[in-house]
């Protein structure tokens, strides 16, 4: 063996070593630092869930007191009890105790004489019960509003009781009570993993999750744990390697410790809340990491083993691809330079396509927009002619004025559609929407009368301005017009229903009696239409929602109800604000 292999061996044999170092100081450093971090993340978390938590029994616990603090109020008021204490027949005051009971959600309800004596209730048991001495019966007698008192049971636990006096003609009766049921907020809580208590002003538990808590002060309720032998005291004093934030102990471990003050007679509420599950999501982790530097070091000494076996190998290999990879990177060049070659005679293609299709929609959008002026230039003329000859000049030259109007407008419409077909390049601005729809209606006059429309407006008294050119909004609704027209060609007795309002956006609704639209997806595609050949391309409410949308509004349509069809107009409303913003 030479001289050259041997100093190349002990070279590899010293970096596998310095390998192995390295990566298991980098796995201790990650392992520390992950169980630092990951404890503080999940300790945050588990604090943040507590958080919610408390303030939920808070909020549960003030709205259980709160809704039980009127019912006395309400009940000192009631007739038939107050009726049963001036004449002494209680003999349907418990049965109406019960009634309300149930709706009111409480422990129990208590009616009491003068003398303190229990004469109805919803525990029949207690009738006849004296509790002249009660600090409940005692505080609601010296006091004119309702009195809440916390009273220990002989039995375990507390009462918790609102207590109204009832007074009649300036004359004490008795008393009221309701016992609030506390307990049901203590059975919810007991479903949970966390120990939850209330303390009253004076730091006494009155509600626990623990029932040998009830009574005492907080120190001395957690004192309450089984003996430790010395095995646990000394486990409990030795630091946890986690370094988790322990608040106390309960049962001999660590808890987080949770407060919060309760907006009622300077209650409190405390929550103890186990550090379980940090600890088991922290060693989760921990040991995934653990395994996957396993792993790691594993494939270090793998690839050590076999590298001296593979280096020549994988150098011929490389050679081969290198030169396959040459051939295949040619090839894939000249696959290119002919794939551009193709790819701008496509462009060139689609360019001159697009030129000829919208070409043709401009020549047919004209071909449709012109036919309206044309059809009212025609009658027009026609009713002139008929003038003239009844030797009526002045009323033939107000319809010569109209025409010319008319030629004006084909102008006004040519330049239009040379502006559709630049996708709104004209300037904007506030277009009154009700005189619009005046003029279209003025525009539309000769076919309205000539069919026998009945066209019912209902427009504000004042201006509706909207920003938006007037020609083309003038446009939209003779495209809606002649839309209903042709809507109730069959119908006996044709009617459109025009509706202007003003909200936060201005709304124009054109509703016709006609049969509906059968196909609501497609109407506003160009070219499509329901009409006969002749009648129509299919161009007016693809132009229409084109211009709609070019003043930042919508044009929608659906059918009515009680049949016919809708069309909607929405556009943003024109204010002095945005006058003087602009």
């Amino acid at each position: 063996m030479s001289g050259d292999d041997k100093s190349r061996r002990t070279s590899g044999a010293w970096t596998l070593r310095l390998t192995v170092v390295g990566l298991l100081i980098v796995a201790a450093i990650v392992v520390f630092w992950s169980n630092r971090l990951l404890t503080e993340r999940f300790t945050e978390r588990t604090r943040s869930s507590a958080e919610v938590r408390m303030a939920l029994y808070s909020a549960s616990l003030l709205s259980e007191l709160q809704r039980n603090s009127i019912v006395p109020q309400l009940l000192a008021r009631d007739p038939a009890l107050i009726g049963a204490l001036n004449s002494g027949d209680y003999s349907q005051s418990t049965a109406r105790l019960l009634g309300f009971v149930d709706e009111i959600g409480a422990a129990s309800l208590l009616l009491l004489d003068r003398d303190g004596r229990i004469v109805a209730a919803t525990e029949r048991e207690r009738l006849g019960e004296n509790q002249r001495a009660t600090p409940h019966f005692v505080n609601a007698l010296r006091s004119n509003e309702t009195v809440f008192t916390v009273e220990e049971r002989a039995e375990g636990g507390f009462a918790f009781t609102y207590a109204r006096r009832i007074e009649a003609n300036q004359r004490t009766l008795g008393v009221v009570a309701v016992e609030v049921d506390l307990a049901k907020l203590e059975r919810g809580w007991a479903g949970i993993s966390d120990a939850v208590m209330v303390t009253d002003s004076e730091g006494r538990v009155i509600l626990a999750t623990e029932p040998r808590w009830r009574g005492r002060i907080v120190d001395e309720a957690l004192a309450l744990v089984a003996p430790q032998t010395a095995i646990e005291r000394g486990l409990r004093s030795a630091p946890v390697w986690s370094a988790l934030p322990i608040d106390a102990y309960l049962r001999g471990d660590g808890v987080m410790r949770q407060e919060v003050r309760v907006p009622f007679q300077g209650w409190r509420l405390v929550s103890f809340t186990t550090y379980t599950s940090v600890r088991e999501r922290v060693n989760s982790i921990l040991a995934l990491e653990i395994m996957g530097f396993a792993i790691l070091l594993s494939l270090v000494f793998w690839a050590f083993s076999r590298k001296s076996a593979l280096r020549m190998r994988v150098f011929q290999r490389e050679s081969a691809e290198l030169r396959q990879l040459n051939i295949r990177l040619q090839r894939e060049i000249a696959e290119r330079e002919k794939v551009e070659k193709d790819l701008q005679v496509a462009e060139q293609t689609v360019a001159q396509t697009s030129k000829l299709a919208a070409l043709g929609e401009m020549s047919a959008a004209v071909s449709h927009e012109l036919n309206q002026p044309l059809a009212a230039m025609k009658t027009y003329l026609a009713g002139a002619r008929l003038l003239l000859s009844r030797h009526r000049p002045e009323e033939a030259l107000a319809s010569f004025q109209r025409i010319d109007g008319l030629i004006e407008r084909m102008g006004q419409i040519t330049k239009q559609l040379k502006s559709y077909a630049r996708k709104g390049s004209d300037a904007l601005e506030p277009v009154d929407v009700k005189d619009a729809v005046l003029s279209a209606l003025s525009m539309m006059e000769p076919q309205l009368r000539q069919r026998h429309v009945a066209i019912t407006q209902t427009l504000p008294d004042g201006p509706v301005r909207v920003l938006a050119d007037r020609l083309r909004l003038e446009q939209v609704i003779i495209n809606l017009l002649r839309n209903a027209l042709d809507a109730t060609k069959l119908v006996e007795d044709p009617a459109v229903d025009i509706l202007l309002a003003q909200g936060e956006t201005v709304r124009l609704s054109l509703r016709d009696n006609g049969p509906g639209i059968e196909d609501l997806d497609s109407l506003f595609e160009p070219f499509y239409t329901t009409k006969q050949p002749g009648d129509g391309v299919g161009l007016g409410l693809a132009i229409s929602s084109g211009i709609v949308n070019d003043f930042g509004g919508r044009l929608t349509a659906r059918n009515a109800v009680d049949g016919g069809a809708v069309f909607e107009v929405q556009l943003p409303v024109w204010t002095a604000e945005m006058e003087a913003a602009e």
